[in-house]
Protein backbone atom coordinates (compact mmCIF):
# COMPACT_ATOMS: atom_id res chain seq x y z
CA UNK A 1 0.00 0.00 0.00
CA UNK A 2 1.25 3.75 -0.62
CA UNK A 3 2.33 5.30 2.09
CA UNK A 4 -0.75 7.27 4.33
CA UNK A 5 -1.55 10.22 2.72
CA UNK A 6 -4.38 12.91 4.04
CA UNK A 7 -6.56 13.98 1.31
CA UNK A 8 -9.22 16.61 0.51
CA UNK A 9 -12.05 15.89 -1.66
CA UNK A 10 -13.79 19.43 -2.59
CA UNK A 11 -16.39 20.43 -4.44
CA UNK A 12 -19.04 18.28 -3.98
CA UNK A 13 -22.48 18.91 -2.03
CA UNK A 14 -20.80 16.45 0.51
CA UNK A 15 -21.35 13.22 2.15
CA UNK A 16 -23.16 11.23 2.43
CA UNK A 17 -24.53 11.36 -0.81
CA UNK A 18 -27.88 12.76 -1.26
CA UNK A 19 -28.31 14.76 -4.34
CA UNK A 20 -25.81 13.51 -7.18
CA UNK A 21 -23.05 11.14 -8.94
CA UNK A 22 -20.42 13.56 -7.75
CA UNK A 23 -21.40 13.61 -3.95
CA UNK A 24 -21.92 9.45 -4.39
CA UNK A 25 -17.88 9.12 -6.09
CA UNK A 26 -17.00 11.13 -2.83
CA UNK A 27 -18.71 8.85 -0.56
CA UNK A 28 -17.47 5.75 -1.79
CA UNK A 29 -13.97 7.27 -3.06
CA UNK A 30 -13.23 8.57 0.55
CA UNK A 31 -14.79 5.45 2.35
CA UNK A 32 -12.20 2.91 0.21
CA UNK A 33 -9.22 5.11 0.67
CA UNK A 34 -9.60 5.61 4.58
CA UNK A 35 -10.50 2.26 4.69
CA UNK A 36 -7.05 1.55 3.72
CA UNK A 37 -5.40 3.82 6.15
CA UNK A 38 -5.38 7.33 4.50
CA UNK A 39 -6.95 10.52 6.09
CA UNK A 40 -9.49 11.81 4.06
CA UNK A 41 -11.66 14.91 4.70
CA UNK A 42 -14.44 15.62 2.30
CA UNK A 43 -15.53 19.56 2.50
CA UNK A 44 -19.47 19.56 3.02
CA UNK A 45 -21.60 22.61 2.16
CA UNK A 46 -23.18 23.89 5.26
CA UNK A 47 -27.02 24.81 3.85
CA UNK A 48 -27.15 21.94 2.01
CA UNK A 49 -27.54 20.21 5.26
CA UNK A 50 -29.98 22.54 7.23
CA UNK A 51 -32.41 21.04 9.25
CA UNK A 52 -30.38 17.40 9.16
CA UNK A 53 -27.32 16.42 11.79
CA UNK A 54 -23.91 17.51 10.71
CA UNK A 55 -21.17 14.75 12.69
CA UNK A 56 -17.59 15.42 12.16
CA UNK A 57 -17.31 12.12 10.76
CA UNK A 58 -18.40 10.33 8.39
CA UNK A 59 -17.57 6.73 9.20
CA UNK A 60 -13.94 7.22 9.11
CA UNK A 61 -13.84 10.13 7.16
CA UNK A 62 -13.70 13.50 8.45
CA UNK A 63 -15.96 16.11 7.68
CA UNK A 64 -15.86 19.71 7.30
CA UNK A 65 -18.63 22.01 7.06
CA UNK A 66 -18.41 25.62 4.58
CA UNK A 67 -20.90 27.84 4.05
CA UNK A 68 -22.51 28.75 0.51
CA UNK A 69 -25.33 31.02 -0.46
CA UNK A 70 -28.05 28.24 -2.01
CA UNK A 71 -28.72 30.17 -5.30
CA UNK A 72 -28.49 28.17 -8.56
CA UNK A 73 -25.62 30.50 -10.06
CA UNK A 74 -23.72 31.41 -6.81
CA UNK A 75 -24.00 28.19 -4.80
CA UNK A 76 -20.99 26.08 -6.27
CA UNK A 77 -18.46 28.56 -7.01
CA UNK A 78 -18.90 30.76 -4.28
CA UNK A 79 -18.78 27.01 -1.94
CA UNK A 80 -15.44 26.52 -4.07
CA UNK A 81 -14.24 29.51 -3.58
CA UNK A 82 -14.64 29.95 0.28
CA UNK A 83 -13.46 25.95 0.43
CA UNK A 84 -9.76 26.77 -1.39
CA UNK A 85 -9.69 29.79 1.87
CA UNK A 86 -10.33 27.49 4.32
CA UNK A 87 -7.24 25.16 2.48
CA UNK A 88 -4.79 28.14 2.89
CA UNK A 89 -4.85 27.56 6.78
CA UNK A 90 -4.47 23.53 6.64
CA UNK A 91 -2.20 20.60 5.56
CA UNK A 92 -2.90 18.14 3.11
CA UNK A 93 -0.97 16.42 0.75
CA UNK A 94 -2.63 16.33 -2.09
CA UNK A 95 -6.51 17.73 -3.05
CA UNK A 96 -9.25 16.14 -5.69
CA UNK A 97 -11.34 19.01 -6.93
CA UNK A 98 -14.77 17.68 -8.50
CA UNK A 99 -16.75 19.76 -11.25
CA UNK A 100 -14.96 21.96 -13.37
CA UNK A 101 -17.08 24.74 -12.25
CA UNK A 102 -14.98 25.28 -8.88
CA UNK A 103 -11.61 25.42 -11.42
CA UNK A 104 -11.59 28.97 -11.43
CA UNK A 105 -9.93 28.66 -7.70
CA UNK A 106 -8.03 26.17 -8.04
CA UNK A 107 -4.85 28.71 -7.75
CA UNK A 108 -5.80 29.24 -4.26
CA UNK A 109 -4.75 25.95 -3.53
CA UNK A 110 -1.52 25.50 -5.67
CA UNK A 111 -0.17 28.76 -4.33
CA UNK A 112 -0.31 26.89 -0.88
CA UNK A 113 1.54 24.37 -2.74
CA UNK A 114 -0.43 21.59 -2.86
CA UNK A 115 -0.83 19.13 -5.78
CA UNK A 116 -4.01 19.45 -7.02
CA UNK A 117 -6.35 16.42 -9.56
CA UNK A 118 -9.43 17.83 -10.64
CA UNK A 119 -11.97 15.75 -11.78
CA UNK A 120 -13.84 17.47 -14.31
CA UNK A 121 -16.79 15.57 -15.12
CA UNK A 122 -18.47 16.53 -18.60
CA UNK A 123 -19.16 19.13 -20.64
CA UNK A 124 -21.47 21.15 -18.31
CA UNK A 125 -21.33 24.25 -20.64
CA UNK A 126 -23.77 22.32 -22.90
CA UNK A 127 -26.92 22.29 -20.70
CA UNK A 128 -29.24 24.56 -21.55
CA UNK A 129 -30.25 25.24 -17.77
CA UNK A 130 -27.85 27.51 -17.96
CA UNK A 131 -27.61 31.45 -18.95
CA UNK A 132 -24.78 32.44 -21.10
CA UNK A 133 -22.93 33.93 -17.93
CA UNK A 134 -23.62 30.16 -16.89
CA UNK A 135 -21.98 28.86 -19.93
CA UNK A 136 -19.20 31.36 -19.59
CA UNK A 137 -18.32 30.21 -16.19
CA UNK A 138 -18.07 26.15 -17.26
CA UNK A 139 -15.63 27.18 -19.91
CA UNK A 140 -13.61 29.10 -17.81
CA UNK A 141 -13.64 26.10 -15.57
CA UNK A 142 -12.82 23.95 -18.32
CA UNK A 143 -9.70 26.23 -18.92
CA UNK A 144 -8.66 26.82 -15.38
CA UNK A 145 -8.94 23.29 -15.19
CA UNK A 146 -6.26 23.15 -17.72
CA UNK A 147 -3.81 25.73 -16.32
CA UNK A 148 -3.87 24.91 -12.77
CA UNK A 149 -4.50 21.26 -12.27
CA UNK A 150 -1.20 19.25 -11.24
CA UNK A 151 -3.27 16.70 -13.27
CA UNK A 152 -6.87 16.84 -15.21
CA UNK A 153 -8.86 13.42 -14.48
CA UNK A 154 -12.08 12.64 -17.11
CA UNK A 155 -14.46 9.59 -15.82
CA UNK A 156 -14.53 8.28 -19.76
CA UNK A 157 -12.00 8.63 -23.07
CA UNK A 158 -14.36 11.17 -24.95
CA UNK A 159 -14.27 13.34 -22.05
CA UNK A 160 -10.21 12.94 -22.43
CA UNK A 161 -10.18 13.11 -26.07
CA UNK A 162 -12.38 16.39 -25.64
CA UNK A 163 -9.43 17.92 -23.62
CA UNK A 164 -6.80 16.77 -25.94
CA UNK A 165 -7.97 18.11 -28.49
CA UNK A 166 -9.24 21.28 -27.59
CA UNK A 167 -6.49 22.20 -25.23
CA UNK A 168 -4.09 19.18 -26.20
CA UNK A 169 -4.37 18.41 -22.28
CA UNK A 170 -3.69 14.74 -21.37
CA UNK A 171 -5.82 13.56 -18.93
CA UNK A 172 -5.84 10.39 -16.15
CA UNK A 173 -8.97 8.23 -17.72
CA UNK A 174 -10.77 6.93 -14.02
CA UNK A 175 -14.31 6.24 -14.45
CA UNK A 176 -16.92 5.79 -11.63
CA UNK A 177 -17.32 2.70 -9.49
CA UNK A 178 -20.30 0.96 -8.56
CA UNK A 179 -21.34 -1.34 -5.88
CA UNK A 180 -24.85 -3.00 -5.29
CA UNK A 181 -26.52 -4.15 -1.56
CA UNK A 182 -29.28 -6.33 -3.13
CA UNK A 183 -32.31 -5.77 -1.31
CA UNK A 184 -35.56 -7.77 -1.13
CA UNK A 185 -38.54 -5.66 -2.55
CA UNK A 186 -39.53 -4.57 0.68
CA UNK A 187 -41.16 -1.09 2.29
CA UNK A 188 -40.14 0.94 -0.66
CA UNK A 189 -41.55 -0.81 -3.64
CA UNK A 190 -45.19 -1.46 -1.22
CA UNK A 191 -44.66 2.91 -0.60
CA UNK A 192 -45.16 3.66 -4.34
CA UNK A 193 -47.00 0.69 -5.30
CA UNK A 194 -44.60 -1.48 -6.96
CA UNK A 195 -43.79 -5.16 -6.88
CA UNK A 196 -40.56 -7.13 -7.90
CA UNK A 197 -39.83 -6.92 -11.53
CA UNK A 198 -42.89 -5.26 -12.04
CA UNK A 199 -41.57 -1.44 -13.07
CA UNK A 200 -38.96 0.20 -15.22
CA UNK A 201 -36.58 2.66 -13.66
CA UNK A 202 -35.19 5.89 -14.16
CA UNK A 203 -32.73 7.67 -12.10
CA UNK A 204 -31.42 11.05 -13.30
CA UNK A 205 -31.85 14.57 -11.70
CA UNK A 206 -34.49 15.63 -13.38
CA UNK A 207 -33.17 17.90 -16.28
CA UNK A 208 -33.46 18.93 -20.17
CA UNK A 209 -30.77 17.30 -21.10
CA UNK A 210 -30.95 14.23 -18.72
CA UNK A 211 -34.22 13.64 -20.90
CA UNK A 212 -37.20 11.96 -18.67
CA UNK A 213 -39.57 14.06 -20.94
CA UNK A 214 -38.37 11.99 -23.52
CA UNK A 215 -38.34 8.74 -21.95
CA UNK A 216 -41.87 9.68 -20.13
CA UNK A 217 -43.46 10.36 -23.87
CA UNK A 218 -41.81 7.41 -25.23
CA UNK A 219 -43.52 4.98 -22.58
CA UNK A 220 -46.61 6.73 -23.11
CA UNK A 221 -46.69 4.68 -26.53
CA UNK A 222 -45.81 1.26 -25.23
CA UNK A 223 -48.49 -0.59 -24.14
CA UNK A 224 -47.44 -2.33 -20.66
CA UNK A 225 -49.02 -2.54 -17.57
CA UNK A 226 -45.42 -1.48 -15.91
CA UNK A 227 -45.22 1.64 -14.29
CA UNK A 228 -42.57 3.81 -14.95
CA UNK A 229 -40.51 4.80 -11.76
CA UNK A 230 -38.69 8.65 -12.45
CA UNK A 231 -36.12 8.64 -9.26
CA UNK A 232 -34.99 12.10 -9.01
CA UNK A 233 -35.29 15.65 -8.53
CA UNK A 234 -33.83 18.77 -9.04
CA UNK A 235 -33.55 22.11 -6.82
CA UNK A 236 -33.52 25.08 -9.35
CA UNK A 237 -36.27 23.47 -12.11
CA UNK A 238 -39.78 23.87 -10.78
CA UNK A 239 -40.96 24.60 -14.48
CA UNK A 240 -39.38 21.73 -16.40
CA UNK A 241 -40.65 19.13 -13.23
CA UNK A 242 -44.21 20.79 -14.13
CA UNK A 243 -43.85 19.89 -17.88
CA UNK A 244 -42.80 16.35 -16.63
CA UNK A 245 -45.92 15.96 -14.59
CA UNK A 246 -48.47 17.55 -17.52
CA UNK A 247 -46.58 14.85 -19.72
CA UNK A 248 -47.15 12.31 -17.18
CA UNK A 249 -50.74 12.44 -16.46
CA UNK A 250 -53.38 9.36 -17.53
CA UNK A 251 -50.30 6.87 -17.63
CA UNK A 252 -48.59 4.89 -14.55
CA UNK A 253 -45.70 6.92 -14.25
CA UNK A 254 -44.55 6.74 -10.99
CA UNK A 255 -42.34 10.04 -9.69
CA UNK A 256 -40.49 8.77 -6.44
CA UNK A 257 -38.08 12.11 -5.63
CA UNK A 258 -34.72 11.57 -4.45
CA UNK A 259 -33.88 8.25 -3.23
CA UNK A 260 -30.66 6.94 -1.49
CA UNK A 261 -29.54 4.46 0.76
CA UNK A 262 -31.79 1.21 1.28
CA UNK A 263 -34.49 2.54 -0.44
CA UNK A 264 -32.47 3.41 -3.72
CA UNK A 265 -30.81 -0.23 -3.24
CA UNK A 266 -34.37 -1.78 -2.88
CA UNK A 267 -35.26 -0.01 -6.39
CA UNK A 268 -32.23 -1.03 -8.25
CA UNK A 269 -32.31 -4.30 -7.03
CA UNK A 270 -35.82 -4.98 -8.37
CA UNK A 271 -36.73 -3.37 -11.38
CA UNK A 272 -37.61 -5.07 -14.97
CA UNK A 273 -35.21 -2.94 -16.50
CA UNK A 274 -33.21 0.39 -16.58
CA UNK A 275 -33.50 3.46 -18.98
CA UNK A 276 -30.69 5.83 -19.13
CA UNK A 277 -31.23 9.18 -21.59
CA UNK A 278 -28.75 11.56 -20.36
CA UNK A 279 -26.73 13.05 -23.18
CA UNK A 280 -24.34 15.68 -21.50
CA UNK A 281 -21.42 14.33 -19.17
CA UNK A 282 -19.18 11.49 -18.87
CA UNK A 283 -19.50 8.00 -17.21
CA UNK A 284 -23.01 8.31 -14.92
CA UNK A 285 -22.72 6.58 -11.35
CA UNK A 286 -27.03 5.59 -11.84
CA UNK A 287 -26.00 4.02 -14.95
CA UNK A 288 -22.81 1.65 -13.93
CA UNK A 289 -24.53 1.11 -10.65
CA UNK A 290 -28.23 -0.01 -12.64
CA UNK A 291 -25.06 -2.34 -14.65
CA UNK A 292 -23.74 -3.97 -11.05
CA UNK A 293 -27.14 -4.61 -9.69
CA UNK A 294 -27.85 -7.05 -12.92
CA UNK A 295 -30.28 -4.58 -14.61
CA UNK A 296 -30.82 -5.10 -18.07
CA UNK A 297 -30.01 -1.50 -19.59
CA UNK A 298 -31.64 0.73 -22.68
CA UNK A 299 -29.34 3.52 -23.26
CA UNK A 300 -29.18 6.91 -25.33
CA UNK A 301 -26.89 6.58 -27.73
CA UNK A 302 -24.25 9.12 -27.03
CA UNK A 303 -20.44 8.44 -27.13
CA UNK A 304 -19.87 8.49 -23.29
CA UNK A 305 -23.49 5.94 -22.92
CA UNK A 306 -21.80 3.96 -25.48
CA UNK A 307 -18.36 2.94 -23.62
CA UNK A 308 -19.60 2.37 -20.63
CA UNK A 309 -22.10 -0.18 -21.86
CA UNK A 310 -20.33 -1.51 -24.50
CA UNK A 311 -22.04 -4.26 -25.77
CA UNK A 312 -23.91 -5.19 -22.53
CA UNK A 313 -27.20 -3.84 -23.10
CA UNK A 314 -29.80 -2.00 -25.90
CA UNK A 315 -29.10 1.24 -27.22
CA UNK A 316 -31.12 3.63 -28.82
CA UNK A 317 -29.49 6.53 -31.93
CA UNK A 318 -29.41 9.78 -29.88
CA UNK A 319 -32.48 11.42 -28.26
CA UNK A 320 -34.79 8.49 -30.95
CA UNK A 321 -37.38 8.98 -28.61
CA UNK A 322 -39.40 6.74 -31.00
CA UNK A 323 -37.12 3.99 -31.26
CA UNK A 324 -36.62 4.13 -27.90
CA UNK A 325 -40.47 3.14 -27.19
CA UNK A 326 -39.73 0.24 -29.67
CA UNK A 327 -37.12 -1.18 -27.78
CA UNK A 328 -39.19 -1.30 -24.40
CA UNK A 329 -41.65 -2.66 -26.61
CA UNK A 330 -38.70 -5.27 -27.49
CA UNK A 331 -37.48 -5.95 -23.84
CA UNK A 332 -41.22 -6.16 -22.02
CA UNK A 333 -42.44 -8.88 -24.73
CA UNK A 334 -38.52 -11.00 -24.14
CA UNK A 335 -38.01 -11.29 -20.25
CA UNK A 336 -35.07 -13.99 -20.94
CA UNK A 337 -33.16 -11.51 -23.38
CA UNK A 338 -33.71 -8.90 -20.18
CA UNK A 339 -31.86 -11.56 -18.23
CA UNK A 340 -29.10 -12.25 -20.56
CA UNK A 341 -28.57 -8.11 -21.10
CA UNK A 342 -28.50 -7.52 -17.14
CA UNK A 343 -26.17 -10.64 -16.74
CA UNK A 344 -23.86 -9.18 -19.06
CA UNK A 345 -23.69 -5.81 -17.13
CA UNK A 346 -23.08 -7.31 -14.01
CA UNK A 347 -20.17 -8.84 -15.38
CA UNK A 348 -19.38 -5.54 -17.10
CA UNK A 349 -19.32 -3.67 -13.69
CA UNK A 350 -17.59 -6.10 -11.58
CA UNK A 351 -14.53 -6.01 -13.80
CA UNK A 352 -14.70 -2.42 -15.13
CA UNK A 353 -16.35 -0.42 -12.60
CA UNK A 354 -15.50 -1.45 -9.06
CA UNK A 355 -14.44 0.65 -6.38
CA UNK A 356 -11.48 -0.85 -5.53
CA UNK A 357 -10.14 -0.57 -8.53
CA UNK A 358 -10.99 2.87 -9.07
CA UNK A 359 -9.59 3.60 -5.34
CA UNK A 360 -6.30 1.90 -6.57
CA UNK A 361 -5.97 4.14 -10.10
CA UNK A 362 -6.37 7.39 -7.50
CA UNK A 363 -4.08 5.83 -5.08
CA UNK A 364 -1.74 5.59 -7.74
CA UNK A 365 -2.54 9.20 -9.01
CA UNK A 366 -2.09 10.79 -6.05
CA UNK A 367 1.32 8.95 -4.87
CA UNK A 368 2.89 10.22 -8.18
CA UNK A 369 1.33 14.10 -7.61
CA UNK A 370 2.86 13.36 -3.89
CA UNK A 371 6.49 12.66 -5.15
Amino acid sequence: MPLALHIAILGTRGIPARYGGFETFADELSAVLSGRGHQVTVYCRRRFFDGKTRPDRHGEVRLRYIPTIMQKYLETPLHGLLSMVDLWFRNFDVILLCNAANSPFAWIGRARGFPIAINVDGIERERTKWSKVGKLWYLLGEKCSVWFASRVVADAHVIGDYYKERYNCESDIIAYGAKAVRRPAGAALKQFGLIERGYILYVSRLEPENNALGVIKAYSRVNTTLPLVIVGDAPYAEDYKRSLRLAAEGSRVVFTGFQFGEAYQELQSNCYCYVQATEVGGTHPALIEAMAYGNCVIANGTPENREVLGETGMIYSKNDFSELSGLFEKILNEPETAREFGALAKERAEKVYNWEAIADLYERLFARLCS
